[in-house]
């Protein structure tokens, strides 16, 4: 079955065979009086579809590599597409557990806070252990392990 592809590659195969045989018929006819005077333009028609054929053989092989670079590049795609996603199911679940361990850091704080709330005076002195929890809290580290690490 004839693809336009092959129709394409057929026409380029019939110029370039119509260039060489009028570069033939130009360079050894060429002592007959009749063929004699017309040389010039049987010789220059001759390498213009010479030219022309070749520069189409070449830009229909050119795509057909390309053709088969991309359909090879689709299939690298959608295994690539397939693996991200694999990838971003990993991503999720690491951020659904990374956000339950600072929800839960978080609560000890609250926690934390509230008793020392109670052992805040009325001269609003602000207590070493607040600031601590608030230190704590800006490195995202339970208070109960700062107090560890202090000592």
């Amino acid at each position: 079955m004839f693809t336009l592809f092959n129709l394409s590659q057929i026409v380029s195969n019939l110029i370039v065979t119509a260039g060489v045989l009028l570069l033939i018929v130009g360079l050894l006819l060429r002592f007959i009086p009749f063929v004699k005077k017309r040389m010039l333009p049987i010789i220059v028609m001759g390498a213009l579809f010479f030219s022309v054929g070749l520069y189409n053989q070449g830009k229909l092989k050119t795509e057909k590599e390309y053709k088969l670079k991309i359909a090879e590049l689709e299939v690298k795609l959608k295994e690539a597409e397939a693996e991200g996603q694999k990838v971003n199911t990993e991503v999720v679940t690491k951020f659904v557990t990374k956000r339950e361990v600072i929800k839960e850091k978080g609560e000890d704080v609250i926690k934390y806070i509230d008793r020392e709330i109670v052992k805040l005076n009325n001269i609003c002195e602000i207590p070493n252990s607040v600031i601590q929890v608030h230190n704590s809290a800006a490195k995202n580290v339970a208070p109960e392990n700062q107090k560890e690490e202090n000592k």
